[in-house]
């Protein structure tokens, strides 16, 4: 058997199996001595022992466990885990590492395993994909779950319609619950997991969600009208997911209905999928502001290398930026040379200062926190914040400096410096990311470039500019 059908063979692997996963110590599970076991049975040809210890494993635990292993053991671990690598492991898998191993099947087998997940899932594997790969698997899907794959690719990347199931329960609203209850029984095919059923318009626009609990709670006669919460939450399909999250986050909601433009009800989101996009989304943004991409071992080094070296070359323009400010004074240096040990800790300070006015704005940016109507709220109370910790900052480094170096001008001229600094700094911090979100750009991406080169240059031009004003260096 090949490699590929190895991988592709999931109708033989044993159900996830709670209480022999329960017989595994839960703080042995991916732990290294658990995972070398598992790689040393492998390496030695003990498939059957390898299988063995990763078959109670729940299908996350196997896709990290499947991460954890070193590129070049993967193939390996692969082959010999035959059976037990299927739709709902790759679904849980790194995007990068799934790559690898969608790259050793054929498009057939993609398409099983892309047929046997919910539409979102399987719109995960199916969206990186080349084109003509993209292709070959979806013309070998059944119809239908081509048809519903098709249409969500159509939707934009990171958006509700690629994050939606279309597998959901929606009943009419003329109907009472003990029909529900027959519907929900019938054997046709019906969403795996729901936690609300959906009530729609003869037209299929939603108008009203009735909880399980609701259901079950109450006579098979009620009407679902008497029981239904009119009240929803409606989801764009075209929104985007990071406004998704902040929905369900504000209204804690469990599903989602999602329509389309003419309001008609098209799939749902569950909250399981919000969680990752709230993790997805908060580790970007953290990235984002270190001038790192997506920030995954498992990313080639190639497209790291790429990612990470235009920032530093940014970095590098803005570090030459300051040299040049520093030029200007050179000679005020030459004449005092205890300037050039003191002038990095006013930069240093004001670069801390407005590195915490950059991340507390561009998560209230985020999160929906900061708009337009409470934008000048913000920067007012940066603006104090900036001028209270200057203030203390400033008497800390002045006092100390005119007791060690025994120079009260010098103190008075880099708490001065110090001062104006951290002040400059606060107001850059919350003003840089609020013009770059108003020019359409991503306030997490950029932001840290330009404060680094304000808080720099301004941070030796008030400290040298003021020493060389008050003739300490005549």
């Amino acid at each position: 058997m090949s490699e590929s059908d190895k991988i592709a063979d999931a109708r033989e692997a044993p159900p996830f199996d709670a209480r022999a996963a329960s017989a595994i110590d839960e703080e042995d599970r991916l732990r290294p001595r658990f995972v070398e076991r598992v790689l040393d049975a492998v390496e030695a040809g003990d498939d059957e022992t390898a299988r063995q210890l990763v078959a109670p494993l729940h299908p996350a635990d196997v896709a990290d466990l499947i991460e954890l292993a070193a590129r070049d053991e993967r193939d390996g671990l692969v082959r010999a885990l035959a059976g037990i690598v299927d739709a709902d492991v790759l679904a849980e898998m790194n995007d990068y590492v799934r790559e690898d191993l969608l790259d050793a099947l054929e498009p057939q087998q993609v398409a099983h395993f892309a047929g046997q997940l919910e539409t979102d899932d399987a719109v995960a594997i199916l969206e990186d994909m080349e084109e003509d790969e993209q292709r070959a698997v979806l013309s070998a899907m059944d119809p239908d779950d081509r048809a519903a794959i098709e249409e969500a690719l159509t939707y934009p990347e990171e958006s509700a319609g690629r994050l939606m199931q279309r597998e959901l329960i929606a009943v009419p609203e003329h109907w009472n619950v003990g029909q529900v209850i027959d519907y929900l029984r019938s054997p046709g095919e019906l969403a795996d997991d729901f936690w609300e059923v959906f009530v729609v318009s003869p037209d299929h626009h939603p108008v009203g969600t009735c909880k399980l609990s609701s259901i079950l709670r109450v006579s098979r006669s009620t009407p679902v009208r008497d029981i239904m919460i009119r009240e929803q939450t409606l989801i764009p399909v075209d929104m985007d997911q990071e406004d998704v999250a902040l929905r369900f986050q504000k209204y804690a909601l469990v599903s989602g209905a999602v329509v389309d433009s003419s309001g008609r009800l098209v799939g749902m989101i569950t909250v399981d999928d919000i969680v990752h996009i709230i993790q997805e989304e908060a580790s970007e943004d953290a990235l984002l502001l270190s001038g790192v991409d997506e920030g995954d071992i498992n990313e080639p080094v190639g497209e790291s290398y790429k990612a990470r070296v235009r920032w530093l070359m940014a970095n590098l323009l803005t570090a030459l930026v300051a040299t040049f400010v520093i030029h200007q004074f050179e000679d005020t240096i030459e004449r005092l040379a205890i300037l050039a040990a003191l002038m990095p800790i006013v930069a240093a300070v004001g670069g801390n200062a407005g590195t915490q006015a950059l991340a507390v704005t561009v998560r209230a940016l985020a999160t929906n926190q900061l708009t337009g109507s409470n934008r000048w709220r913000a920067v007012g109370r940066e603006a104090k914040l900036a001028v209270m910790n200057g203030v203390t900052i400033a008497i800390l480094i002045g006092a100390g400096v005119a007791l060690v170096l025994g120079s009260t001008t010098l103190g008075m001229v880099i708490a001065a410096a110090m001062l104006f600094n951290i002040i400059i700094a606060g107001f850059a911090g919350v003003l840089v990311p609020l013009l770059l979100e108003r020019a359409g750009a991503d306030p997490a991406v950029a932001s840290s470039v330009f404060l680094t080169t304000i808080t720099d240059s301004m941070g030796f031009l008030l400290f040298l500019g003021l020493a060389s004003a008050s003739g300490l260096a005549g």
